[in-house]
């Protein structure tokens, strides 16, 4: 429905599930977008050492809600150039291309992230950094070869199932040495951590092993069956603001509850550090 010139996605004109899709995708970048603000105004609230991961949070969550309102702006306008109901093909075409831009932001953020949960039990490139440099050229090689499958299509925008699988598969390899490195990382340093070191990398690491599988299922669910679309761009949202808000949450918990522990709050020291 047009207002003032400007259409915004309705149920009577687009369907519930649809609206819906459209709603995660406002909602998830105004939480990044709070995540950045908050974690650019907290990077002094934690102990110094973690000060770089509240400014990698920032950084993350910023390209996440940039790449959030371009995916938000073209499913809009793709529901407003829509006449009458939408064809589940024409919802399909839609997820696909907003695909596209998802693997733009990952290709940036998912790195950051690896990066920041590495520097949480202090397992940096200052420590061992042939392990992290494994870790991020793994993930980016998992998002390139995610990439490549999505492009695979005909010339009439229908997924190319076989090619699309075989390089799902071949980006899968990519997302097991990430497991492994993250593996090795609790091995060899989560032990030295600190306690609120080890809680906040244990459910970091956590949502790499599972909600990170998110996105994968609805590669394949939408290339083998008729799944609708929109529940996967709800899913996706929902995904994207654990792995990116949630996981920033974590680590700044961490560092601010190492911080109390060192500096009385009463004291001068602490005001000086939080405000």
């Amino acid at each position: 429905m047009y207002f003032a010139d400007t259409y915004l996605p309705t149920t009577a004109a687009d369907g519930l599930i649809a609206v819906l899709a459209w709603y995660t995708m406002i909602v998830a970048m105004f939480a990044l977008l709070a995540s950045v603000v908050f974690s650019w105004l907290t990077r002094t609230h934690v102990a110094p050492e973690h000060n770089t991961s509240r400014v990698l949070t920032s950084a993350v969550c910023l390209v996440a809600a940039l790449s959030y309102y371009a995916m938000q702006e073209y499913f809009r306008m793709y529901l407003g150039s829509v006449e009458g109901p939408v064809s589940y093909e024409a919802h399909k075409k839609a997820f696909l291309a907003i695909g596209q831009l998802r693997y733009m932001d990952w290709a940036v953020t998912t790195p950051l992230l690896i990066i920041k949960m590495f520097m949480v039990v202090h397992a940096g490139p200052d420590k061992n950094a042939r392990l992290l440099i494994t870790a991020v050229v793994a993930d980016l090689f998992m998002i390139v070869a995610g990439y490549i499958g999505e492009q695979q299509l005909d010339a009439d925008g229908n997924i190319l199932v076989t090619a699309r699988l075989v390089w799902g598969a071949i980006s899968t390899l990519g997302y097991l040495v990430v497991v492994y490195c993250l593996y090795r990382v609790y091995r060899d340093y989560y032990p030295a951590a600190n306690r609120h070191e080890q809680r906040a990398f244990k459910w970091s690491a956590l949502t790499v092993v599972t909600l990170w599988g998110v996105y994968p299922i609805g590669y394949i669910l939408i290339a083998v069956t008729t799944v609708d679309p929109n529940w996967l761009h709800i899913a996706y949202s929902a995904a994207d603001v654990v792995n990116k808000v949630g996981v920033g949450i974590l680590v700044y918990l961490a560092g601010s509850e190492i911080l109390e522990q060192r500096i009385d709050i009463r004291s001068r020291e602490h005001a000086l550090y939080v405000g």
